[in-house]
Formats: structure tokens, C-alpha cells, sequence
């Protein structure tokens, strides 16, 4: 991911003022579209929509049944752009993901040649169900892909049609023939999104509208080149330096090597945020201002996301599993340990 300094330009002319409007009136209309299918899960459905704003890929956690995929195959319908679904099984083999070359026969010279045959990567939204039930052979295949937005194929290089994401599911429950996701892979998501199952009315809702006959249709208010244009916009919001240096303090007191981690971090974990975490918190946070009509960014946009780009990247040590200490309790307490400037952003 290439890097955002401070001094991006301003969001000063006319063209970029309206681009920032349809952003956000872009944002309305497709959480008004997505509710004809989908129930709830406002800070999920959010979350999903900063990464696509952005430009990220997302880690979507949660137990069966809590419609992981059927939202994001909703968005996608949403903002029109082709879908594929890959379900990660230990006998998945990374030419599965990324397409192979076939011997064909070419209908006017009668040779046979090799031509390549695309795999499912091969599309803007790729769900990768369960991740972590394919060995990391597999799913370093997807690594290309979600950094350089390309796969590589018998020694040659495909590019892949922009926008470009993976959502990829892990289930939370099951461990049994599981691969977890090594620390470098976790990495290169932007969020670690958690689905949890709905209060009572909402379930209900759930309920009531999955046990009749659905037929919704969607209009689209929002394409790939608009995503494409509202990336480039979110790295023109301007970052005013104490905000800047909030995010990078609270990544650097997440590292139990750093002189500002607390005793707390000390004790319970065994890695902390890299250096991608700071720059997904700033590029998160600037969507998140242009997502509600702002052109700056404030504390609160750094804190709103704190848990989604660390709970990943806080890796906790035996005694925090021994005592039942998750990532987002030490989160919690790190932004205790952590407060921001009182300037009032």
C-alpha cells in the first residue's frame, strides 16, 4: 500500500466538492438499497462500505448463519460489479483461485496451444469463504492479488480489472482441520470485521422477511468508476498533524517493544500493530469524515476505528489466553492508556 502524508491537496475545487457530495449521497442510497435484502448490522454494513470507499480488503468474522455472504453478494449486486465466491477446503489448490493454462485446439490452424483459463479471482468482489480451511500454500495465493491487485501464472502476469476486493470469512468456532492465517496475511487486511448475532427485534425482522418470498430489486447508484473515484478522493482529505500523530502513537503503544507500551501491553501481547495499521487507520479515518459529510478528519474518526484495524494486529501471548484477555479488551484499554490531544478536533 503506498503511503499518505499530510500534505495531500485540499479538497478545494468545484470538481472535488461535488465528487465529495455524491460520496455521501452515494453512501445513503446504498444503505437504502441494501436494506431491501439485508436486516441490521449497521456498524458491519459500514465498516463493509469504508473498505470499499477506501480501496482495502476485509476480514469478516462471525458463526454460520449470520448472513456473511449474502451481504457482501448484495453489496455487490448494489454497486454492480461482478461477484465470485471461492469456499477455501483443504484440498483447494491455489491454481483453483488464480486460473491455469489449458491445452486448446485452435479451430482454423488445428494446433494445439495453451491458453489461459481464468480462475475466480478474476472479478471485483471476491468472497474467500473460510480462509482458514485451506493450508497457507492456498491462501498465499490470494496475497499477490490483494496487494498488487494482479496473479501470476506460469511465470506470466494478469492483471486484475479495477475495483478490486477480498472479503474473506473466517468461521470463529471451529478449529478442527483449520489453518490460521499467519501474522503477514492478517497484515494486508484493512479491517478484522465481527458479526455478531442481532438483538431480539432485528432477529426477529430476520426472521420474518427470510420466511417469505423475496424478489427485490435493486437499483444501482453507485458503479466501479465511482468507487475508483472515491478513492482517489478519500487521499485528498487533509490530516492535521496532532491527528496524525494520535494514530501513529496509538500503533506504536500497541507494540510491547515500543518505551510508551504500557504494562499492560507488556504482559499480553506478542505483537502489535505494524506500520499498515497507522496508514489504515489514517486512510480509514479520512473515508469515515467523507462518509458523513466532512472534509477533515477528527479524533473520534481515529478512535471510531481503533478496533477494526487493530483487533488483527494485536496479537495476544499465552498468559492474556490463560486469562481469557481478547484483542479488543487490550484495544479498549489502549485507548484508555492513550488519550487524544484536547484541542477539540
Amino acid at each position: 500500500m503506498s503511503s499518505s502524508t499530510n500534505d495531500a491537496v485540499d479538497l478545494a475545487s468545484p470538481d472535488d466538492l461535488a465528487l465529495a457530495e455524491r460520496m455521501k449521497v452515494g453512501r445513503d442510497r446504498i444503505l437504502q438499497e441494501l436494506r431491501k435484502q439485508i436486516v441490521g448490522q449497521d456498524e458491519v454494513v459500514g465498516q463493509i462500505l469504508l473498505t470499499l470507499f477506501v480501496g482495502g480488503n476485509s476480514l469478516i468474522v462471525g458463526v454460520p448463519g449470520l448472513a456473511k455472504t449474502l451481504l457482501i453478494y448484495t453489496m455487490a449486486k448494489v454497486v454492480d460489479l461482478k461477484f465470485s465466491r471461492i469456499q477455501f477446503t483443504p484440498d483447494l489448490m491455489p491454481s483453483d483461485i488464480t486460473g491455469t493454462d489449458l491445452v486448446q485446439e485452435n479451430e482454423e490452424t488445428g494446433r494445439r496451444q495453451m491458453v489461459f483459463a481464468p480462475g475466480p479471482i478474476f472479478a471485483n468482489i471476491v468472497l474467500a469463504d473460510e480462509i482458514n480451511r485451506t493450508p497457507p500454500k492456498t491462501q498465499s495465493a490470494l496475497l499477490e492479488a490483494m496487494q498488487e491487485h494482479r496473479v501470476t501464472v506460469q511465470g506470466r502476469t494478469y492483471k486484475l480489472e479495477e475495483p478490486f476486493y477480498v472479503f474473506a470469512t473466517q468461521n470463529p468456532i471451529e478449529l478442527e482441520g483449520t489453518y490460521p492465517l499467519p501474522e503477514a496475511q492478517l497484515d494486508r487486511f484493512m479491517f478484522h470485521i465481527v458479526i455478531k448475532h442481532p438483538p431480539y427485534d432485528e432477529e426477529l425482522a430476520v426472521i420474518k422477511s427470510t420466511t417469505t418470498i423475496q424478489n427485490p430489486v435493486f437499483e444501482r447508484p453507485v458503479n466501479g468508476e465511482d468507487l475508483i473515484a472515491f478513492q482517489r478522493l478519500v487521499r485528498k482529505v487533509p490530516v492535521a498533524e496532532p491527528v496524525m500523530r494520535y494514530a501513529l502513537d496509538l500503533v506504536r503503544a500497541s507494540r510491547p517493544t515500543s518505551s510508551t507500551a504500557a504494562d499492560f501491553i507488556k504482559k499480553y501481547v506478542a505483537f502489535g500493530g505494524s506500520v499498515r495499521a497507522a496508514q489504515w487507520l489514517i486512510l480509514g479515518a479520512k473515508g469515515r469524515a467523507l462518509m458523513g459529510g466532512r472534509y477533515h478528519v477528527s479524533f473520534e474518526d481515529i478512535r471510531a476505528l481503533a478496533h477494526p484495524v487493530l483487533r488483527h494486529r494485536v496479537l495476544t501471548n499465552f498468559h492474556a489466553q490463560s486469562e481469557g484477555v481478547t484483542s479488543d479488551a487490550i484495544i479498549d484499554r489502549l485507548l484508555e492508556a492513550v488519550p487524544a490531544p484536547a484541542s477539540g478536533m
